[in-house]
């Protein structure tokens, strides 16, 4: 494959109905184009490009196939998503994706009609589609829902409770796993393929409907034995046991990468008006058809810009260790010192660093799939028998299991230790992977001990005092990306819970800062100074419980007070408002001013980018001083690029 953009058959299409009249020989060339323009692509903006790739010619019969956007077309998890939308009209904005102002990295309702649901969390699709298909039936309108699930979303619970709904409902559903990592499949070849065009056909359907109708005129246990050899007859042949005990009409499994296979069942079912919910299994490699992404180790799933002849990415050189691989050092340094740490993660080992934990206990280390919920009342179950439970999960995904953390963890004390990476703007990946909403979630828990790294070297002993931590539940937040370049000690220390820390005294403006906006409100803090603004800055660490002390004393002595999150709002500024409220410490004349996340939802864009939309940089911090104070000083703004 080479740079070189040939691709007159996809050049003519404009939109799905423009390749409905092509012929299987033009599907297959469209098909390689698709796939070669889908990795020019990607190879300027990144992305996730192996599950994409992985798609390609199930994308291109399923749009030659149904009627889209009038059949609903879902997508889940939302980044095998990238040949749909060459394909639905937003190829000549693709060299925008994942950028700022440009085309999401997942599907979004607001940028296409032919994105039903937008699919950032995995395993949405069939419970959206379910909601669409009995919408569809009650509203009269006859239209097909297609659901692909795939790139172990199926790992989730949550796809489960759908098909047992869907399957008692009797809906119609059209599923469609997309099997590129799982083993459930049988071999796929000639036979495979033979008997799901069989099994998906009308002449079929209809024999088998009569078969059971003839058996229903027999005895009860005569028909019963009949309808069970059916059952497992199939079974036996495609391996569907599971999902036709789910309600569901197993086809499968095919060869996701072969229209001679793929375009006759999809026919078959989109034809057939009288049969529920449906799953197709689609046997399917990620990474297929790109040799570097074929033969890397994890099929090129997610990618910085690349060149196309050699797959090798353009990555940033930095000797400074980001923050995941600074959790993962101090994890592995506390699990040598107490054989009892164990390490759990949800589908995420390399994003959370529960990989190189591995590496060194490997009998201390669990992923438990795409199923949240599951991992934190696991790692529940792991803490009643005194093991000393970290659950490593991304902020954004742990929303996913707040019941399981309210009762399984919070009401029984239990002292399992939540590592939440990616708090904060995430950049390209978008509102949807914002870690924003941790410490208004947790912080409303009794009992459980928050805290906030403003640093890797935090980050270290907040990996330590968790672990020490042996009577409740503790979390700590960290960003994404690279840490401040801090030297690093070979292990944590403990921290004194509940207890801040000054890093600089001043007289006027405090500063109360939590998490890694400490660095912007002590470039701040020079500013201020420089225009006669004595101020200080103060590290809370401790969202919960919050520093009594620290906070009474930053009241009581200063005229300003700033509080800097890089949280939604209801979090850490809400407990401090509320505690000076209660202390009587609003009644003075302090000017008080709190600065968190917007009440919106900010899409993608580079981080600085989004923390600048946010306001909580330091030009934001030194604005909403001057603003308490009632100045209208102007600021140069090169001021603050000097400082930093």
């Amino acid at each position: 494959m080479t740079g070189k953009n040939n691709t007159p058959l996809l050049d003519k299409v404009r939109a799905p109905s423009d390749i409905r009249d092509f012929s299987i020989s033009q599907l297959k060339t469209l098909a390689n184009e698709l796939r070669n323009d889908t990795v020019r692509s990607v190879s300027h903006t990144g992305g996730h490009l192996g599950a994409s790739l992985g798609v390609v010619e199930l994308t291109v019969a399923l749009h030659h196939v149904f009627d889209t956007p009038k059949d609903r077309l879902i997508w889940d998890v939302g980044h095998q998503c990238y040949p749909h939308k060459i394909l639905t009209g937003r190829r000549d904005q693709m060299h925008t994706l994942r950028q700022g102002g440009g085309l999401a990295g997942f599907t979004n309702r607001r940028e296409s009609e032919y994105d039903p649901f937008g699919a950032g969390h995995s395993s949405t699709s069939i419970s959206s589609g379910l909601g669409m298909a009995v919408a569809s039936s009650l509203g009269g309108v006859d239209n097909h829902v297609i659901c692909v699930i795939g790139d172990g979303a199926l790992t989730a619970g949550m796809a489960y409770e759908a098909m047992n709904n869907a399957g008692s409902m009797d809906a119609r559903l059209i599923v469609i796993l997309n099997d590129n990592d799982m083993s459930i499949a049988l071999p796929v070849g000639a036979l495979s393929a033979y008997l799901s065009r069989l099994i998906s056909s009308k002449p079929f359907r209809s024999a088998r409907d009569l078969a059971k109708d003839v058996a229903k005129k027999f005895p009860r246990k005569i028909g019963e034995a009949a309808a069970k050899v059916d059952e497992y007859a199939r079974g036996m042949l495609t391996g569907g046991t599971l999902f036709e005990e789910l309600g569901f009409y197993y086809v499968g499994p095919i060869d996701g990468h072969n229209l001679d296979h793929l375009l006759p069942v999809l026919k078959n079912i989109r034809d057939d008006n009288n049969r529920g919910p449906v799953l197709i299994h689609c046997v399917t490699n990620k990474g297929h058809g790109y040799k570097p992404a074929e033969e890397s180790a994890d099929k090129f799933h997610g990618v910085s810009r690349f060149d196309i002849n050699t797959g090798k990415q353009e990555k940033s050189h930095s000797n400074v260790p980001s923050y995941t691989s600074v959790f993962a050092r101090a994890l592995i340094a506390e699990a040598e010192a107490d054989d009892k740490i164990v390490a759990i993660t949800a589908a995420m080992p390399g994003g959370t660093g529960i990989d190189k934990f591995s590496t060194h206990f490997p009998d201390r280390s669990f992923d438990v799939g795409i199923a949240e919920q599951h991992a934190v009342t696991f790692a529940a179950g792991m803490a009643t028998e005194g093991y000393k439970p970290f659950c490593a999960i991304y902020s954004t995904f742990l929303q996913r299991a707040y019941d399981q953390i309210v009762h399984d963890v919070a009401v029984q004390r239990l002292p399992v230790r939540f590592a939440i990476d990616r708090a904060g703007y995430v950049g390209a990946d978008g509102c949807t992977h914002a870690g924003a909403f941790d410490l208004a979630y947790l912080c409303t828990l009794p009992g459980v001990v928050v805290m906030a790294a403003a640093d890797e070297l935090e980050l270290m002993h907040m990996t330590a005092t968790a672990a020490a931590i042996d009577d409740r539940p503790s979390a700590f937040r960290y960003p994404r990306g690279e840490g401040t370049g801090i030297e690093l000690p070979a292990r944590g220390k403990v921290l004194e819970i509940g207890k801040g820390r000054v890093l600089r005294e001043g007289s006027t403006v405090a500063i109360l800062s939590l998490g890694t906006r400490l660095g912007e409100a002590m470039a701040a803090a020079e500013v201020l100074a420089a225009m006669g603004l004595s101020t200080t800055v103060a590290d809370a660490r401790f969202a919960k419980p919050l520093d009594a002390d620290l906070i009474r004393r930053l009241a009581l002595e200063h005229e300003v007070m700033i509080t800097v999150e890089e949280g939604a709002i209801g979090g850490f500024a809400a407990h401090v408002l509320q505690f000076l409220t209660n202390e009587g410490l609003l009644e003075n004349g302090l000017k008080i001013r709190v600065m968190t996340m917007p009440d919106e939802f900010i899409d993608h864009d580079k981080p600085d980018a989004q923390l600048e939309m946010a306001g909580l940089k330091a030009s934001h911090i030194v604005a909403n001083v001057l603003a308490a104070l009632g100045r209208a000083d102007k600021v140069d703004p090169a001021i603050f690029s000097q400082i930093a």
